[in-house]
């Protein structure tokens, strides 16, 4: 028996020594030790020994477990202090370099602008409404009171899927739907993409961005429609800020008008910013022709209301000083950084 316990002390030192990693020495622990390990297999034989014998031969046995798990934690102590060594060799950090920068995003011009113009709004009462940018003719058209044979369709330079579906070229759509619900007094913005198709350049491209805004409800008149884009502008260009209305035509506004701004460059004394006039053009508004409200189930004797639209871009553009709107979707991280 105790030639049986040397030869198992003898192979365990072997296969420890042959052990390059700590999984490896804990198979060996295992094999040695575990359930179904040789010294478990000698003390399974136990029952065969005389009953004198066995404290004697037990006490050899506890021996050989401690000198064996004396050799494995020794081992694995080393092997653990080596690892250790080497990994502070590897991970080793050179003070005296700068440290790296944590590359943080931010929001893009135009979200910036979005946000602001939204928050003008909602502080004034509206809602913020969204629609499908794949839209139906009827909605994109017809109910806006442009007819098939209209020559703003052309103007528009629409993207057709098929006859009856297109890529909407503004965001009124939204408003007919809200209207057709039937849920009176409206006040919203109906913020999104829209596409035309434009040949990309400084200030044009075949997918940008429209802000247009609906109110309808009782005895709206033209007067609302000033003051609500008077403070408009001033929220978003400064308190100093004048508007002009001149007149203008939109199939589905009756009066329609463009709105200018004093320049905030000058204050409207004129500038190259502004080409000398003091004024900037930022979008076009007017009165809901009566039978747009018609066309949407809404009585025109009854309620009458506003419209307005202004490009998202032309707003970033504007209170940015950007002078080339394809900057905004280039993705130039050393321009987009800069906001």
């Amino acid at each position: 028996m105790k030639d049986r316990l040397e030869q198992i002390k003898e192979e365990v030192r072997k296969q420890v020594e042959a052990a390059g990693t700590l999984d490896k020495l804990n198979e060996v622990r295992v094999n040695a030790l575990g359930k179904k390990g040789a010294l478990t297999e000698v003390l399974k034989g136990m029952k065969n020994v005389a009953a004198e014998e066995r404290p004697k031969i037990g006490q050899m046995v506890n021996d050989t477990r401690t000198e064996i798990e004396a050799m494995l934690e020794e081992t694995k102590k080393k092997m653990e202090s080596a690892i250790r060594e080497a990994k502070m060799k590897e991970e080793v950090i050179d003070v005296t370099l700068p440290a790296r920068k944590n590359q943080v995003g931010h929001r893009h011009p135009n979200t910036i602008a979005l946000e602001e113009v939204e928050r003008i709004f909602v502080g004034m009462g509206y809602e913020v409404v969204e629609g499908p940018e794949v839209e139906n003719d009827y909605y994109n058209f017809e109910a806006l009171n442009i007819p098939r044979n209209h020559p703003t369709r052309d103007e528009q330079d629409t993207f057709y899927i098929s006859e009856d579906i297109v890529l909407r070229t503004q965001t009124s759509p939204v408003q007919v739907r809200e209207m057709e619900k039937g849920k009176l007094p409206i006040r919203m913005i109906a913020p999104g993409r829209v596409f035309r198709s434009d040949e990309v350049d400084a200030t044009h491209s075949p997918s940008f961005h429209q802000i247009e805004g609906l109110v309808i409800d009782k005895n709206i008149t033209f007067a609302d429609l000033k003051g609500t884009l008077a403070e408009f502008a001033r929220e978003l260009f400064g308190e100093e800020t004048k508007v002009k209305f001149r007149p203008h035509h939109f199939p589905f506004t009756e009066p329609s008008a463009e709105v200018d701004v004093t320049c905030f460059k000058c204050g409207g004394k004129g500038c190259r910013f502004c080409k000398g006039s003091g004024w900037i053009e930022i979008l076009g508004c007017g009165m809901v022709h009566p039978r747009v409200l018609q066309m949407s189930g809404i009585d025109p004797k009854e309620y009458s209301g506003f419209a307005f639209g202004v490009g998202l871009e032309r707003i970033a553009l504007l209170k940015y000083e950007i002078d080339d709107m394809r900057l905004l979707y280039e993705n130039d991280v050393r321009f987009l950084k800069q906001f």
